[in-house]
């Protein structure tokens, strides 16, 4: 049993580290950057779960909100997740949550219920995200879409083929790992 929470907690430290490094590959193209942050929250919620990958991505907004720089640009701390982009942010614990959930009711990561389990988490994250944005920003909701959404559903589609292909890969390997 202490050998089973040692891997657990081993796993969520790994995919914390994971979304902190994949943050840091960024591209400014307005208020909100496009990073790769989303990249391990989905694999985290399609490898370990929904608890095991929303704790890690607990685990990574703790550690930026206790000052570690492991958000977009190397920056952490309160007033971060306290900005314009903090909801989006926050929003991949929740999105790694409703992901596993989802996949854990399909129970196979088939191409379609990986695409509809990310796509729940999406909008999880877009939710999140941008009522904060409107929030904060005193912007209409609306104008935050068009913000913050619209110009990065390219993106997010592509990071979405990539989640795809590389749960179904490692799906199995994690399940071996997290029973021995």
């Amino acid at each position: 049993m202490k050998n089973s929470k040692t891997k657990e907690i081993t796993l969520c430290a790994l995919f914390a580290s994971l979304t902190a490094i994949l943050s840091q590959i960024t591209i400014p193209i307005g208020p909100v950057p496009v990073n790769f942050a989303h990249l391990s929250t989905f694999l985290a919620a399609g490898l370990l779960g929904s608890r095991l990958g929303a704790l890690s991505q607990l685990t990574f907004v703790l550690m930026g909100a206790a000052g570690l720089p492991v958000f977009s640009g190397f920056n952490g701390g309160l007033t971060r997740l306290a900005g314009p982009t903090g909801g989006y942010i926050i929003g991949y614990v929740v999105s790694a949550y409703v992901t596993g959930w989802v996949l854990e009711r399909f129970g196979k990561r088939t191409v379609k219920t990986l695409a509809l389990s990310i796509l729940a988490g999406w909008l999880v994250t877009y939710s999140f995200g941008t009522l904060w944005f409107s929030y904060i920003t005193h912007t209409s909701f609306t104008a935050a879409l068009s913000l913050c959404v619209i110009p990065f559903l390219p993106g997010d589609l592509l990071k979405t083929c990539i989640t795809i292909v590389l749960v179904r890969r490692l799906y199995s390997v994690f399940q071996r790992t997290l029973q021995w």
